[in-house]
């Protein structure tokens, strides 16, 4: 327990898709003052992604698909270049949950993947936990077309690119999806694919 944190009253204000709460709370300062503070705080649960790549080839599976939130903020924006990722449901660990989803939305069946990073990717607002994950695929574990569930709503479009493609379109800003950018990021520091 936080010793300058006491007076924790949770006010559920919406549980639909997921759980939005009003969390008011006493914080004391570093001068020592106590002060009232309030804050939501959404649940959705936490989340795996995976950058699947081709070191021989030097292309990554990345996927396309309409973002609500996104089109809420900049609407030129709303279809969104992501590496493939998912919420971790029922009690499956990460690794499960990034086997599952590469194979529901990009058609790839991978049997392992290496946990890289760990993250919180908007800790003033979510309390999602982001577990990123690389895997090494061929051409040869592709088993459907992918594409997502359509008893999930999705429609996502399965992109193969360069990886030298994917670094250039963080810097045009066609990637601006914060998981995707770690991973693409990670894959060009520790040397996973020549540019």
């Amino acid at each position: 327990m936080n010793s300058n944190l006491k007076s924790i009253k949770k006010t559920t204000l919406s549980k639909e898709w997921a759980t939005l709460d009003r969390i008011d709370y006493e914080y004391q300062f570093k001068n020592g003052d106590w002060k009232s503070v309030s804050r939501e705080c959404y649940n959705r649960g936490n989340g795996a992604a995976i950058l699947l790549y081709n070191a021989k080839k030097g292309t990554v599976i990345l996927t396309k698909q309409f973002r609500m939130p996104i089109y809420e903020n900049t609407k030129s924006e709303a279809m969104s270049i992501e590496a493939c990722a998912g919420a971790i449901d029922n009690n499956d660990n990460p690794l499960e949950t990034i086997i599952r989803e590469t194979e529901e939305e990009v058609g790839y069946k991978i049997s392992n993947a290496k946990q890289v990073l760990t993250a919180y990717t908007s800790p003033g607002a979510l309390t999602e936990k982001m577990y990123l994950f690389v895997a090494e695929y061929s051409d040869a574990m592709q088993v459907n077309d992918g594409g997502g569930l359509e008893s999930e709503n999705e429609e996502i479009e399965v992109l193969e690119l360069t990886f030298s493609k994917a670094i250039e379109m963080i810097k045009t800003e066609e990637i601006i999806d914060a998981k995707t950018i770690m991973l693409l990021q990670y894959a060009q520091i520790n040397n996973l694919i020549e540019l």
